[in-house]
């Protein structure tokens, strides 16, 4: 069998791997130990990363006419892909915390989303949340006033509601309710001027 003949599959199947992709890092994996190798696979594909090591030429074949051409200059010594076709970040994110424990681990460059960063670059992308951290940030931000809000009626129901004598009502502990309660009171006291 020709050498071509067995290197058309490995290209192949890195062009399988990176047609979808929405992510392509490149790490250089010198010095990790089988432990720490192990490791970070197990947190690669945990987060749903492929993480394989292929021949920097199989590589620079298959990057060829596609958007991780641009990481050609970067195939140089042994080279780690890390692939992600549903989180852009997870890759750079997941890289970067394992880089921290081991630091023998160095990201060399990578593709986002079509733009090339270089390493600094990446450790950038790497402090990016992810999508699901994103929305629960975002879920909580927009529940928060409403529970507040929730919480300030329940305690104006609890005090009798704007009816009641002001000698007879406690004082509210939520600051906002009182800022309420100062707002009614401005209401009603504005109302009767204009009776």
């Amino acid at each position: 069998m020709a050498k071509v003949e067995i290197k058309k599959p490995v290209v192949e199947e890195i062009s399988a791997a990176i047609k979808e992709a929405q992510s392509v890092v490149l790490v250089d994996y010198r010095g990790l130990t089988v432990d720490q190798d192990t490791k970070l696979r197990k947190e690669l594909r945990e987060a749903g990363v492929n993480y394989k090591v292929y021949k920097n030429t199989m590589m620079n074949f298959a990057f060829k006419g596609t958007d991780f051409e641009s990481l050609a200059p970067y195939l140089e010594g042994p080279s780690a892909v890390a692939i992600s076709t549903t989180d852009a970040t997870a890759p750079a994110r997941v890289l970067a915390k394992f880089a921290k424990t081991a630091d023998k681990l160095e990201i060399k460059a990578g593709v986002v989303e079509g733009t090339l960063y270089d390493a600094a670059g990446m450790q950038t992308i790497a402090s990016i949340p992810s999508r699901e951290e994103l929305l629960s940030k975002l879920l909580g931000s927009i529940q928060s006033p409403i529970t507040n809000f929730a919480r300030c009626m329940n305690q104006l129901a609890e005090k009798g509601g704007a009816g009641s004598s002001r000698s007879s009502r406690r004082r509210s502990s939520c600051s906002r309710c009182r800022i309420i309660d100062v707002y009614k009171m401005r209401c009603y006291l504005n109302f009767r001027k204009e009776s």
